[in-house]
């Protein structure tokens, strides 16, 4: 039999499969599919919704299995995701497609913590946010919540800005590539696309609405972003230790946490790289992950009330915004001028 404390933490746990077989029915509505949105982002919205709703009425014992959906089973997300790489997809781009990823990761990151402490905004939050603009989005901002452990609050409203900004550069991209204002061939725009839209559902909508010639690179260019997760998770789990020993005022180096879930993450990419799975046995661990990935988003969804939004402010999306206008500027000038000088 099961003990009482962990019959209570499987309710939980059962709440939040609920909400997400709810996101994945809903998001697999034309209207839904129309805009891109996944059922990870469905999934917070109904998340956030319930925070604000019903939240008060849950027993305090379904808390903990709340919070092992949005810490435990995040984690197990986030390692399955490698299924969706291969190393070959980093050599088919080039190195041209890599700089310009590095360039944008490095500098979009860099920037936007510097530009956060200008703004006196909240570091992890900062952090998240920027994160989340310079690789992948919401599946980024994740993996950073994982290694810096934050309150949930900041990692939702992290989510926000980049969902919202995420799904105006898709509908934006090809209404303006179509128009001739980016004067780019169509391998050009792929990789400006794949190194610049914020998440992956997004660069595949963009792509697909300006042609497989743009769609293929792009979505390609993106997913060696989400590769650069790893050494980025990395160096923030360096930090956050040099940090944690600044704080003590110790002299000797502090214990670097290292988020193992990231290695773990590259050693399925190294491992799909050999194509020993068939192709039905892959597409059911994909759709698997994602399951556990919505479920993790709705947890932190039902974990952010209106309330720390207004804590956390309009800087946040300020901050979004300037990196949002970085990623298109920035993005673009690589692409056009960068690119064809490597060629």
């Amino acid at each position: 039999m099961l003990s009482e404390k962990r019959s209570s933490m499987l309710h939980g746990v059962l709440l939040i499969t609920l909400f997400s077989c709810a996101a994945f029915y809903i998001g697999d509505m034309s209207f839904v599919k129309n805009l891109s949105l996944s059922p990870m982002i469905v999934g917070i919205v109904l998340g956030m919704l319930y925070a604000n709703s019903l939240r008060n009425n849950l027993p305090d014992t379904w808390v903990p299995g709340i919070q092992f959906c949005s810490k435990r089973v995040l984690r197990i997300g986030i390692i399955l995701y490698g299924f969706r790489l291969t190393f070959q997809d980093v050599t088919a781009v080039g190195v041209p497609a890599i700089c310009v990823d590095a360039i944008v990761v490095t500098v979009t990151i860099l920037g936007g913590m510097l530009i956060g402490r200008m703004l006196k905004m909240d570091r992890e939050l900062t952090l998240l946010t920027s994160v989340g603009s310079g690789i992948c989005g919401a599946a980024a901002v994740l993996g950073a919540e994982s290694a810096i452990k934050t309150q949930p609050y900041k990692t939702a409203v992290a989510v926000s800005t980049v969902v919202i900004f995420g799904t105006i550069a898709m509908f934006l991209y090809p209404v303006l590539y179509r128009n001739g204002v980016f004067a780019l061939s169509p391998e050009e725009m792929g990789i400006f696309t794949g190194a610049t839209v914020h998440e992956v559902a997004h660069v595949v909508g963009a792509g697909n609405a300006m042609g497989k010639a743009v769609s293929d690179p792009a979505i390609i260019v993106k997913m060696i972003r989400v590769m650069m997760l790893v050494p980025v998770l990395l160096v923030i789990s360096y930090a956050m230790a040099r940090a944690a020993v600044t704080r003590r005022g110790a002299k000797t180096g502090g214990k670097v946490s290292m988020p193992w879930f990231a290695i773990l993450f590259l050693v399925v990419i190294g491992f799909n790289s050999f194509d020993l799975l068939p192709a039905a046995t892959v597409d059911f661990i994909n759709n698997f992950d994602t399951f556990l990935l919505t479920m993790a988003m709705t947890a932190l969804g039902a974990e952010t009330s209106i309330d720390k939004f207004k804590k956390a402010g309009f800087k946040p999306f300020l901050l979004a915004f300037i990196l949002f206008a970085w990623l298109i500027g920035g993005g673009y000038c690589l692409a056009k001028f960068f690119v064809p000088a490597l060629l």
